[in-house]
């Protein structure tokens, strides 16, 4: 049996990509000879694997018995995890231990099961080490910037180490793919078109592809830009990208859907909302080994439901929608269950505002107060009817039954930065200072005894505070801007609000002031005299102030008329 399996192995070392049948035959033949032939079984795997025969490399694993999967688990995991067996291959490739090989299994495996966080801590980890083989250093700086691309894309953006594309990034087309996708997802459209571009001149110019290899690398390019210039408004640019992109010519299903969908939602020659609604509808099945992911699976069927309405599916959408608002009664963040809020709302009021709309879907508030896209989709209907009073007295509503609330998650929600910057907006419109900053007061206080509070919400919460007469709020200010200083010493923003909330208090500032841009250079170019001349611009008054003085005067009792 051994000179056998060294013959084997012999003959696997000198064979090139072309002779994995021949070494199949090979093994095969050992098999014939000697049926514990544990080695041969190994190689034959191997061999399977090398020609994508995944399915008939699990049945060897199988059918050889507890000796070959000990010997060969490694290879096991990575046949479970290409037939789409992803939670048992990340297991198994997780209990190897010290395996550079299992480590990347895990890693992918991980990736496709949207556990986005640990394979892109895998690669920090993989990168971190010595490669040990040729091109395995490049392999892992592309897969580790697709994870950090789909953390932005999930909302976990805080986890990602690495905001802007470094030189390495422009170097591959891949990487300069991943770094525009996470641009994408962080909503930098235009750095995301940039490197959008570099992408696909990178992919062009590389000589070692053929024409039709390049083509294929370019379209799931094309069909993520045609998406950001859809988003930036530029049509002519989509529409040329249209006519280039042919879906039924990309080899994966998923990426073949996305293109179908972005396509016919951006093509200028589909003006007919039924034409599009079939056309949308008509697609082919996606194996399970190459899925969607959910961030595309709901935006998809997002527009699937909006073009249901466009064709007065209104019935359908309702009913739909209510069922899964149903197993999502709670209050969320989730961007797409508060999206079918929003369609749901639509599809009561048929497709109408104004005073329709709000009279049909109050009674939807009634039964899901803690609903937020149903809130925030009274409070914009409420707005357009220049009823700003009525707005504030929904979303407070809101904000009153999550603070009531004992489960965290509402805690989140009532402070979630969004549903505060609706709240100050509003506050804004209104003209209600005070209320503006006790808002901030209290979701600063909240968030900052947590291990990752908003940066952005904290820093225009310390930003309002400084304007405070009260000295707990100057006070808060102040803390504000210190943790965010000791965190971030290098923030323009943190600096200057450290210098501001401790200028009266402190003269230890001085040294943290001389990093600030002078204010003489701030205002150079300015005719300060011309600004003085002109005169401060006096806010209107505001609208429901004005009723308000209104009703009042109305309300005064008249004088009795003599007899």
């Amino acid at each position: 049996m051994t000179g056998k399996g060294q013959s084997l192995s012999a003959l696997l070392q000198k064979s090139s990509i072309d002779d994995h049948e021949e070494i199949l035959q090979a093994c095969n033949a050992s098999r014939k000879q000697s049926k514990n032939d544990d080695g041969a079984l190994h190689i034959k795997v191997v061999a399977l694997l090398k020609l994508d025969r995944y399915d008939n490399a699990l049945q060897v694993l199988v059918d050889g018995g507890r000796g070959l999967a000990d010997q060969a688990r490694l290879e096991n995991a990575y046949a479970l995890y290409k037939t789409g067996q992803l939670s048992e291959a990340r297991e198994l490739a997780k209990d190897i231990t010290d395996d550079r090989g299992a480590r990347h299994v895990e890693a992918q495996a991980s990736y496709r099961l949207e556990d986005f966080e640990r394979s892109a801590s895998l690669y920090r980890e993989l990168a971190n080490t010595h490669a040990a083989i040729d091109d395995e250093e490049n392999d892992i700086r592309i897969n580790s910037g697709a994870s950090e691309a789909q953390l932005e894309w999930t909302k976990h953006g805080h986890l990602v180490q690495k905001k802007k594309a470094g030189r390495e990034d422009l170097e591959a087309f891949e990487t300069a793919y991943n770094a525009a996708c996470a641009s994408i997802a962080r909503g930098d459209l235009s750095q995301g078109n940039f490197l959008l571009k570099r992408s696909k001149d990178l992919c062009n110019a590389l000589g070692d592809l053929s024409d039709d290899e390049k083509v294929a690398e370019l379209l799931p390019i094309q069909v993520q830009q045609l998406y950001v210039l859809a988003r930036l408004g530029d049509l002519e640019g989509a529409q040329s990208l249209v006519q280039d992109i042919k879906p039924d010519n990309i080899p994966d299903a998923s990426t073949q859907r996305i293109a179908h969908h972005n396509t016919t939602c951006a093509s200028a020659n589909i003006s007919n909302p039924y034409l599009a609604h079939r056309l949308i509808h008509e697609s082919k099945p996606i194996p399970i080994t190459d899925k969607l992911f959910t961030v595309q699976s709901e935006r998809i069927a997002e527009n699937r439901l909006v073009l249901d309405l466009l064709v007065a599916k209104y019935h359908g959408v309702a009913q739909s929608t209510s069922k899964t608002l149903l197993q999502n009664s709670s209050s969320t963040t989730s961007s797409h269950v508060n999206n079918l809020s929003v369609l749901n709302a639509a599809a009561e009021a048929q497709m109408r505002a104004g005073k329709y709309a709000i009279k049909h879907i109050l009674p939807l508030l009634e039964k899901r107060p803690l609903d937020v896209g149903l809130v925030m989709v009274v409070v914009q209907l409420y707005i357009l009817t220049n009823n700003h009073s009525s707005a504030a007295t929904v979303i407070e509503s809101l904000l009153k039954h999550l603070e009531a609330s004992t489960s965290p998650n509402d805690q989140d929600v009532r402070f979630a930065p969004g549903l505060v910057a609706a709240v100050v907006s509003l506050y804004t419109l209104q003209g209600r200072k005070t209320q503006i900053t006790a808002e901030f007061a209290k979701a600063a206080s909240y968030w900052r005894h947590k291990s990752k509070p908003p940066k952005s919400l904290l820093q225009a919460a310390g930003i309002a505070l400084l304007d405070s007469r009260k000295p707990e709020e100057q006070t808060l200010a102040q803390e504000i801007f210190t943790t965010l200083h000791e965190q971030d010493p290098s923030s323009k923003i943190d600096t200057a609000g450290f210098v501001a909330a401790h200028a009266l208090s402190s003269k230890s500032v001085a040294k943290e002031a001389e990093q600030l841009t002078p204010v003489s250079r701030l205002i150079a170019g300015i005719d300060v005299a011309a600004l003085e001349d002109a005169g401060v611009p006096q806010p209107k008054p505001n609208a429901d102030a004005l009723a308000s003085r209104k009703r009042a005067l109305d309300e005064k009792p008249k004088p009795a008329k003599k007899r």
